[in-house]
């Protein structure tokens, strides 16, 4: 059975086996992202049993925009719904916001348009890497 929950304060070893499970390297830097967590306006978590499978992690301004910078789901358990009811609830969390975005890389874009969300036509997302790519 799947518990969903709304908690900042996590080991830096679920999250190291979580966001290395999809290859993703914030996962090499486990007790930084547990710091960095906590400092989120929200994150809402996914568990099974004592594993964790799935985070989403906003930053918001308190009152108009919300915005999404982490949404994963352990590599064994995508497509089973567990990021849909993380992305439901953090809208629901949100719901008197302005706007929540996000920026969806194209593997992804799919699953954010099926939950609402839309391209900005006037709009580019845009980076800068201070430490070089």
């Amino acid at each position: 059975m799947i518990e969903y929950r709304d908690e900042k304060a996590l080991p830096p070893e679920a999250l190291e086996k979580l966001f290395l499970s999809i290859g993703w390297e914030s996962g090499k830097e486990p007790v930084l992202l547990s710091k960095a967590l906590r400092n989120y306006g929200a994150v809402l978590t996914a568990w099974e049993g004592n594993e964790l499978i799935g985070l989403i992690a906003a930053m918001d301004d308190g009152f108009l925009t919300a915005y999404v910078h982490y949404l994963l789901v352990r590599a064994d358990r995508q497509s089973a719904g567990i990021g849909g009811v993380l992305l439901e609830r953090l809208k629901a969390r949100y719901a008197s916001f302005h706007k929540i975005a996000l920026i969806g890389e194209h593997p992804a874009k799919v699953f954010y348009e099926r939950h609402g969300f839309e391209e900005e036509p006037n709009a580019s997302p845009m980076y800068f890497f201070p430490q070089g790519r």
